[in-house]
């Protein structure tokens, strides 16, 4: 690759426009776009501007919003307008809403009145919801045409929508009450009524179903697109499996910021400043430093424990430390599962009695292994303080495993996202239980007052 950025840069300060043209014209796009980021803005700009129409809408659709905002910029009024119209609805609108006033006054300026339309109805619903991913663009019939006519109507007309592998039939009123693939509609006979060859039995959406949920659907029935209808059953926009990619990207990354107790947020990482990307760690580490105190209170609350065997403090990381990563590990499946739909609060006893079992063995082979690092290691400690040490280890694992396990699913129980319960969080809460395990085991074992 550093061999085909060294060719760009020198075609882009060598040959004229024409003859860049030439070369560029056999470079697959994403070849492009994977050394887009390598060019200086001069190149950047004059590369984007002999591209061909399509490339340019393929590039707009993968680069971060700043880059996109530049693009723009240095198209004159023409130019920009021919793109913008090329631009998908869904894109377009996300677009809008993520660049500066006044580069969305201008190309608000620049758009057709129907692509304000369309721009209109898809910024009236939030952008989480099936509504703020469709497209408007989609093919939809008359249930009375034959299907000679609608393979007509279908030709004239597919090159002003996203897909064409599903044609939706639509009543009067625009309520959606049939879908017909392209592939059974060119099987059908030509004399056939479209009524007679739609499927009546569909999976559709509601405007205000979670992208989530959508990308679920989606992935579940394996379907290209998805329709999304209102409460009356009529047909807004559809949903496609390329905006369902997008979705389960940004998901993921919210799920590993929230396990990492760091905020969202959809500008990328070089595109925030340096206050942006503190503000959205710092509160989750306030509420984790003062939630950490609850662990002071405890170690505080031992005190005397402590006193009477100092050697207990030494093996303190180990155990919150081993306890914090069995519950994480647990906390992890179980997120996994919740998200994939493997599990469902229905199947808490059959988890509980895996989990504990699991426990179990882990616990054992950790508390025999610290026996011996306790014993064996510096510091050596004595056979009655390492088997204190070892039984607590086994206990806090068993303890860490179950709330590792369980946590998630109340918390998905209740509506709320369970990801919030991996990472720092659980870390925290298993320390706090894994710390009492521990004093109140050696207490017991080491006979301590």
């Amino acid at each position: 690759m550093t061999g085909f950025l060294d060719n760009m840069r020198d075609y882009l300060q060598d040959l004229k426009d024409h003859e860049l043209k030439k070369v560029i014209a056999d470079i697959p796009i994403n070849e492009l776009i994977e050394i887009w980021d390598d060019l200086d803005e001069e190149q950047a700009l004059k590369l984007f501007r002999i591209l061909d129409l399509e490339h340019k809408v393929d590039l707009m659709d993968t680069l971060p919003i700043s880059k996109q905002e530049l693009l723009i910029r240095s198209l004159t009024g023409e130019h920009a307008k021919a793109l913008l119209a090329e631009m998908d609805p869904d894109d377009l609108t996300d677009f809008i809403q993520s660049v500066s006033p006044e580069v969305r006054e201008s190309v608000w300026n620049a758009l057709e009145e129907e692509a304000k339309q369309e721009m209109l109805l898809l910024l009236k619903y939030d952008y989480d919801d099936a509504a703020g991913l469709m497209t408007t663009r989609y093919l939809a019939i008359r249930p009375n045409l034959k299907v000679s006519q609608a393979l007509t109507w279908v030709r004239k007309n597919m090159q002003n929508v996203e897909t064409v592998y599903y044609i939706y039939v639509l009543d009067p009123l625009k309520r959606l009450i049939g879908v017909v693939s392209l592939r059974d509609l060119m099987a059908a006979e030509d004399a056939d009524l479209v009524q007679n060859v739609m499927v009546k039995e569909m999976i559709t959406v509601f405007q205000d179903t979670d992208q989530e949920e959508v990308a679920k659907i989606l992935e579940t029935y394996d379907l290209l697109a998805l329709p999304v209808v209102d409460h009356y059953h009529r047909l807004l926009g559809i949903v496609t499996f390329d905006d369902v990619i997008d979705v389960i990207r940004e998901e993921q990354t919210e799920d590993i910021y929230k396990m990492s107790a760091v905020s969202a947020s959809r500008a990328t990482y070089l595109e925030s400043s340096v206050f942006a990307l503190m503000r959205r760690r710092i509160p989750w580490l306030i509420i984790l430093l003062l939630a950490a105190t609850i662990t002071t209170n405890v170690i505080a609350g031992y005190r005397h424990v402590l006193e009477a065997a100092v050697v207990l403090a030494f093996f303190i990381p180990i155990v919150t430390g081993t306890g914090g990563n069995s519950g994480t590990q647990s906390a992890t499946l179980m997120i996994r599962g919740l998200a994939t739909g493997e599990l469902r609060f229905q199947d808490i006893w059959r988890i509980i009695g895996k989990e504990v079992l699991v426990g179990l063995m882990i616990g054992v082979c950790l508390g025999i292994l610290t026996v011996l690092r306790a014993m064996l290691l510096p510091p050596e400690v004595s056979l009655n303080e390492a088997l204190a040490v070892g039984t607590a280890m086994f206990f806090v694992v068993i303890v860490a495993t179950l709330v590792g396990a369980l946590a998630p699913l109340a918390i998905a129980r209740l509506g709320l996202d369970p990801t919030v319960m991996a990472g720092p969080l659980m870390a925290t809460l298993i320390d706090v239980s894994g710390l009492t395990i521990y004093f109140e085991t050696a207490k017991l074992l080491l006979k301590v007052m």
